[in-house]
């Protein structure tokens, strides 16, 4: 309820409501007054000098160059450009369009041909039995002892 009190008491406020109201404000000053600012005149020399040394002195290396600021930033644009540029994108490229070393795509190739043979011939689709059980020679109880088996 203070707050709702304190509205019209504020500056800002007034402003926008009762600016009709009161005299026109300025925020921009357009007199000229160019002869009342002062200046420093400073050789050109000297200031040229103290820019060449202020650059020198906040000059922070990239590691490839320690006494030529210029050096080494070629050196750091052109380290990243052949690393970036050269080797992930171009290299990607390149491995994204090798051969298949691997056979994936024929392995895949291959079991689809399978499949579309054993539901033709009215097979399951993977056999239980993949090896014949009786093939398998699985050593007795009696060797196994007290070893765990895990299925």
């Amino acid at each position: 309820m203070a707050a709702v009190v304190r509205i019209p008491q504020s500056s800002v406020l007034r402003r926008l409501l009762f600016l009709s109201n009161t005299k026109h404000i300025r925020l921009i000053s357009t007199s000229k007054k160019n002869s009342e600012t002062a200046t420093v005149v400073e050789p050109l020399k000297e200031k040229v000098k103290t820019e060449a040394v202020a650059e020198k002195k906040n000059w922070v290396s990239y590691g490839f160059d320690f006494e030529n600021q210029e050096s080494d930033r070629n050196a750091l644009h052109s380290t990243l450009f052949f690393s970036v540029t050269c080797c992930l994108v171009f290299g990607g490229f390149i491995l994204s369009y090798l051969p298949d070393f691997q056979n994936r795509d024929w392995a895949q190739r291959e079991a689809f041909l399978e499949l579309r043979r054993r539901e033709s011939e009215g097979l399951p689709l993977i056999d239980r039995n993949l090896l014949d059980p009786d093939s398998i020679s699985l050593p007795s109880d009696e060797e196994l002892g007290e070893t765990e088996v895990i299925i």
